[in-house]
């Protein structure tokens, strides 16, 4: 049965986690699933996270961000999960337009308006049935972001003498850009509650993940 499912929140809330969490609960269930990502869904998308998010990325401008922020998207729906809803499978996202309008007008301060407009061609009318919003306060965000980056490989221990992982482009904002962020969120949230399910984030793991498969399951159940 297709649902279309997406992943919003600050750096280091627990969306890549859940994400694939929910992904073997779903596949338990007998469910098709496909995982996915933006930026980086797709081979031209791989392109273009590497600009994006590369720790090795040249400095961009906050229109240039978002162009090639669209560019992924519009790639993304037409190659990924448009066909994969057309054959019945759920698709997961890390990441979809929420993100956009969050970090590229909340965060970075370009025109809402525009935007959103730019979204709405690259989705080409494509909205989620289910966001999970994982929220925390930006600070808790950053310090695991922090604790994750002081090893050489994700969520193991720094080996003596290994150098921490670089931090990408959002990853090195200020605090208070990610607080503007985290605001997005929770407004786009609070203007959309049918569809968004807000999650705290700073609970135990597996609260969170009991929550995140109850309301799937909730609404697989409620398309059927």
């Amino acid at each position: 049965m297709a649902l279309f499912v997406t992943f919003e929140g600050i750096e280091g809330s627990g969306k890549s986690t859940h994400l694939r969490l929910l992904a073997d609960h779903l596949r338990a269930a007998g469910h098709p699933v496909v995982e996915t990502r933006e930026p980086g869904g797709t081979a031209a998308g791989a392109a273009i996270r590497r600009l994006l998010l590369g720790t090795d990325a040249p400095p961009l401008s906050p229109l240039s961000e978002l162009l090639l922020y669209c560019a992924d998207r519009t790639e993304h729906v037409s190659i990924v999960i448009r066909p994969a809803l057309a054959a019945g499978q759920v698709v997961l996202s890390d990441r979809f337009s929420e993100s956009t309008i969050a970090y590229q007008s909340y965060g970075r301060g370009l025109d809402l308006t525009v935007v959103r407009t730019l979204d709405a061609h690259a989705r080409a009318g494509l909205v989620p049935h289910l966001t999970f919003l994982l929220d925390c306060p930006a600070s808790e965000g950053l310090r695991r972001i922090a604790g994750r980056h002081a090893s050489s490989e994700p969520g193991g221990a720094a080996p003596k003498g290994a150098a921490p992982l670089p931090l990408d482009r959002f990853e090195r904002e200020t605090l208070a850009f990610h607080e503007r962020v985290r605001d997005g969120f929770r407004t786009l949230a609070a203007a959309e509650p049918t569809r968004f399910c807000v999650i705290d984030a700073s609970a135990p793991v597996e609260t969170i993940r009991a929550r995140i498969a109850a309301e799937a399951d909730r609404r697989l159940a409620k398309a059927a």
